[in-house]
């Protein structure tokens, strides 16, 4: 844990303060820290000042996320992050988003977990990219053997994808999203590999502040 005047220095900033991985973890199991359940209506989302949930909007559709809803910490989707995405000329500037399914009903959020990476889906919104890392929870009794989004069934993709292209939808007014491209376990881990790197291009100087 560091301590940096910028960021709360009494509770383990959730972003800044974990590690996307354990020591000696393969590539493939990531930590996940949980910020929306599928039971919830109201769009929920970490505080990057203080590193606390807090409620960002109540949901103006039925729509519930069909998975678990987080972020995997110490990544960002910045510069690298577009490059994979050529439709997109920027990205959206929070930490990489990661959806993470489990036969059990998690029912809390602002917990932390262990996924294995098993795709993608590249969202574009705005011309933002907002890549969405797929997931199962590990050691999950039906799930925790999958090893590519193929091995899910397609259904768990096409309902990820149809909350994420109506989740901002507003009556009247047109939404720019984009979620065609779903992709597989290798090409999450380069995308996942991006927003490390982006990750420390951005704020790794909060962790050389903590070594002084």
């Amino acid at each position: 844990m560091y301590s940096n005047r910028d960021f709360n220095r009494w509770r383990r900033h959730p972003w800044h303060g974990l590690h996307a991985r354990n020591n000696e973890s393969p590539e493939d199991i990531v930590n996940v820290y949980i910020e929306m359940t599928p039971d919830d209506v109201v769009k929920y989302e970490l505080d990057k000042a203080s590193g606390f949930l807090m409620v960002d909007r109540p949901q103006r559709t039925t729509s519930s996320p069909p998975a678990l809803y987080g972020f995997i910490p110490r990544t960002y989707c910045a510069e690298e992050v577009a490059k994979r995405c050529p439709d997109a000329a920027e990205a959206d500037g929070d930490p990489l988003d990661i959806c993470v399914f489990s036969e059990r009903h998690i029912t809390r959020a602002d917990i932390i977990l262990k996924a294995r990476v098993v795709g993608g889906i590249q969202m574009i919104d705005g011309g933002e990219a907002d890549d969405k890392i797929v997931a199962v929870l590990e050691g999950d009794n039906i799930w925790g053997d999958v090893q590519d989004i193929t091995d899910l069934p397609s259904i768990k993709a096409e309902r990820l994808q149809h909350y994420f292209s109506t989740y901002k939808m507003i009556p009247g007014k047109n939404v720019d999203i984009k979620v065609d491209y779903v992709y597989g376990r290798e090409e999450a881990l380069k995308v996942i590999a991006a927003a490390e790197k982006d990750y420390w291009n951005h704020y790794g100087h909060l962790h050389e502040q903590a070594k002084g």
